[in-house]
């Protein structure tokens, strides 16, 4: 007979979408399978004129069954058909190792198409599987074949049954293997075309050779089978009389993978739904994240859904207690409804508020003070209550930070007329989700409208198949994960090759800090090239970071689509990457090269990292001629100056050109000019103005500061540091004033007159605030931690943690600056006549 267990035209024609299970089957919730070829629900099948194989079926109604020989003769359908399928099955694990052996081989030359590691976690226990199904098809072909009633192959089903071992390790896998897969083909063309078309052999005795499958769709394959074997064993003892030897030997098999399937059924990626789309396919689940909505002028957090044919917005419900949570519908567009309107017809959406750096920049401050707080309780066995409520509040803030920081605008329009706005913080993820969802619009998609009912059942599938659990902020990460890495990172991004054409081209850098990523460098655009040799150095400070990414663009000069808003990018992204900081490979101190490929475009960068006590070392310049590392009182001495040549050059040129400069000190010059500068100053070139006037001016600013955070000592000194944070911290504004100047007043006169020509310059900075977005705040905390430091002995005996170095003093070395950068104008003549103030020695 060729009746076909389970290898209908799903199995054989590689479609990627397993069809919706017949009522009744017992199988995982969420593990999706053909209709079962049991004789009852073939008998109904034909009824309604499906397309099952004619079999004969007299006698093998319920009547039928009593027969003990015509239950023999069923078992032979039921196995025969099984067995098809079996066929089927190993044909699609050979077509998923095919790629394995050439992509092993490449592994290891100058060009790999994947590492060693991607290729284990993606094909990780295919060999093992395909091995057990192989030998037990080998055994169970010629058994059916050369078909006896007294035959038996219970041994066989017990034998895969116990041998299920092996698809546990497959399915706690399964999940990354995909995310690798998906991953590798973004960055790796060669990789995709490999996935996107495997060939599956076509069984024996069918027409169709060869069929073309994508690796997600062979990677769900295992997940699937496990439940096929499990049907089949149900209809075999059906159809088994008790007292034939197979029958307690398919009862052990049967027992042994039910068990195994409510073990994993929790574990599975539950990425499908039995929801259909209006063409009657399965709705699956493709994308899902957090995103912030700007929603009637207020920002809220909102879980967006990207189904196969849908975009769904929702929130999470406030739950009962001991009642499910559940997700509700704020609104869906259909995706064939759903257009990107492009900046310049998106001029009437509302404005975005931006929320001041430095409201943002204290909200750090205070999550990295808790932090220390949490650490300092855990150290001490404080109270398990204490540390909640501490927790409790870092969540509070960190999700204010996550709700305040984004600024990108990803807007999204329904042809039928409502406008939606998210706000992102990372253009890499507006991307992601952008061609995600132009992805799945080049398919056929049919507009339509959810009924009510339907709409929530969608949204009643959203709890039980989302991929992202947590809002992504520290505070929800458990106390084993990895906390990132605190401190500075040097990237140089050296050049990029594989443009099909000449662009004008540059790159940003983004690192993820307090949970969500941000954009903190960018190079200059290289003009008109394919082969763009940018060759420039950045640091990149490190709050708890853990990737890297690199978005490569074409700069847009088209006037008419550069917009208003200053956040909105309309340059083309021509390729993205990200890659791990694996705190083990980076913090080493030599350079370390790497290639990111991404749409067939390779990006060579090279980058290494200072963790932030490192940082804190001041080394002393070994050379006493130079300025950078020497102590100020010698350079002052040496060129007969009051205040450094090199602070009062600095600072000339900033106020002449760059005073109006957005961001001034808070962006990051490009290190290789800084490092050119500080060459110059050091030899005392004659070219020092030349140099000045030609280069940008974030470069000079970034040099003042490097020769600040490059003394030997802090500008306001180790040994008065201890005295600052005590002064900062009084209560009493009389008390505090009398300190606080008794202490500047205490400073080495080089070191004072310095500091004071320093704050001048940089209240003149403030005074632009309205331009350069550069408050008395925001210069505090740019350059408060530089000028003031716990010596390297006092910083040791505080510090056990990277985050503690982060926030330890941070927040008052900060203050301290803020105060005097408040203060009236404060004289050098009258702070050294003026001794009314106590005068003991601190």
């Amino acid at each position: 007979a060729d009746f076909n267990y389970g290898a209908d035209e799903y199995d054989a024609e590689g479609n990627e979408e397993p069809k919706a299970l017949p009522e009744g089957s017992e199988t995982m919730p969420y593990i999706d399978e053909s209709p079962t070829m049991s004789p009852q629900l073939s008998a109904r099948g034909q009824e309604s004129g499906d397309g099952v194989s004619p079999t004969p079926t007299d006698g093998l109604g319920t009547g039928g069954e009593r027969d003990a020989g015509k239950g023999l003769e069923m078992r032979k359908l039921v196995l025969s058909g099984f067995l098809a399928s079996e066929e089927i099955y190993i044909n699609q694990l050979e077509a998923l190792l095919l790629p394995m052996k050439p992509l092993k081989a490449t592994a290891t030359t100058s060009q790999p198409v994947l590492t060693l590691q991607q290729i284990e976690t993606i094909f990780y226990k295919i060999q093992d599987i395909y091995e057990i199904h192989k030998e037990f098809y080998d055994s169970l072909c010629p058994k059916v074949q050369q078909w006896d009633s007294n035959v038996t192959m219970g041994h066989l089903f017990q034998k895969l049954a116990s041998q299920l071992g092996v698809y546990k390790a497959f399915v706690d896998n399964y999940k990354i293997a995909l995310e690798t897969a998906e991953k590798c083909s973004q960055s790796n063309y060669q990789f995709q075309k490999i996935s996107e078309e495997l060939k599956v052999k076509g069984p024996k005795d069918s027409k169709e050779s060869h069929t073309s499958v994508t690796m997600e769709a062979l990677l769900y394959k295992p997940i699937d089978r496990v439940t096929r074997s499990t049907l089949v064993l149900h209809d075999l003892l059906k159809h088994t009389p008790a007292d034939h030897p197979d029958y307690p030997l398919l009862q052990d098999a049967l027992r042994i993978s039910q068990n195994f399937l409510s073990s994993i059924n929790e574990d599975i990626d539950p990425r499908r739904t039995a929801v259909t789309t209006p063409k009657g396919e399965t709705r699956q689940l493709v994308k899902d994240g957090f995103l912030v909505e700007l929603s009637e002028g207020s920002r809220k957090l909102r879980h967006v859904f990207l189904f196969t044919d849908v975009l769904l917005c929702a929130k999470l419900k406030k739950a009962a207690v001991g009642k499910h949570q559940q997700y509700d519908c704020k609104w869906y567009v259909p995706l064939a409804d759903l257009v990107f309107p492009s900046p310049e017809e998106s001029e009437h959406c509302p404005q975005v508020h931006v929320i001041p750096d430095h409201e943002l920049e204290d909200m750090k401050m205070k999550i990295s003070a808790i932090k220390s707080e949490v650490q300092k309780e855990k150290a001490n066995k404080g109270q398990s209550r204490a540390i909640e409520r501490l927790k409790k509040k870092m969540f509070e803030n960190e999700f204010w930070l996550l709700l305040n920081s984004p600024a990108i605008p990803f807007r999204i329009h329904n042809r039928n007329g409502k406008s939606y706005l998210f706000l992102l913080s990372s253009d890499y993820e507006r991307s992601e989700w952008r061609e995600a969802i132009q992805r799945l619009q080049k398919k056929d998609l049919q507009a339509f409208v959810l009924s009510s009912v339907e709409l929530q059942v969608l949204t009643g599938s959203c709890f039980k198949l989302r991929t992202v659990h947590n809002i992504p902020v520290t505070s929800n990460k458990d106390d084993d994960e990895s906390p990132g890495l605190y401190g500075f990172l040097h990237v140089i991004v050296h050049s990029a090759k594989g443009f099909k054409q000449s662009a004008n081209l540059y790159c940003t850098l983004e690192v993820d800090s307090f949970g969500y990523f941000v954009s903190k460098a960018k190079t200059r655009v290289f003009r008109d090239t394919t082969e763009p040799q940018w060759n420039e150095e950045f640091e990149i400070e490190l709050e708890g970071s853990q990737s890297l990414r690199i978005l490569c663009y074409e700069k847009c000069y088209d006037k008419t689509k550069l917009n208003k808003d200053n956040n909105e990018i309309v340059d083309k992204i021509m390729g993205k990457g990200q890659i791990q900081l694996d705190p083990q490979a980076v913090q080493t101190k030599n350079w370390h090269m790497d290639v990111i490929e991404m749409n067939g475009i390779k990006v060579e960068f090279s980058m290494k990292f200072t963790s932030r006590d490192m940082s804190l070392k001041r080394t002393p310049s070994k050379k006493q001629t130079g300025v950078f590392g020497v102590k100020i009182s010698v350079v002052t001495k040496r060129e007969r100056s009051k205040v450094p040549y090199i602070v009062r050059q600095c600072i000339e040129e900033v106020e002449k050109r760059g005073i109006e400069e957005v961001g001034i000190y808070r962006i990051s010059g490009v290190a290789t000019d800084i490092q050119a500068l500080k060459a110059v100053f050091d030899a005392n070139n004659k070219d020092i103005l030349v140099m000045l006037s030609d280069m940008d001016i974030n470069a000079i600013a970034g040099t003042l500061k490097l020769y600040f955070r490059e003394l030997p000592e802090p500008l306001l000194t180790d040994r008065l540091y201890p005295a600052f944070m005590e002064g900062i911290a009084l209560s009493d504004p009389a008390a505090k004033e009398n300190c606080m100047m008794h202490l500047l007043r205490s400073l080495p006169d080089p070191n004072l007159i310095t500091f004071l020509f320093l704050l001048e310059h940089l209240k003149r900075v403030a005074e632009k605030e309205p331009i350069n977005k550069m408050s008395l705040h925001n210069l505090a905390t740019v350059f408060g931690p530089t000028l003031l430091r716990p010596s390297e002995g006092e910083s040791k005996v505080h510090l056990t943690l990277a985050s503690d170095i982060w926030s330890h003093d941070v927040m008052a070395q900060v203050q301290v600056l803020l105060y005097y950068l408040q203060h009236p104008p404060i004289s050098f003549t009258e702070l050294k006549r003026n001794t009314l103030y106590f005068s003991t020695d601190v």
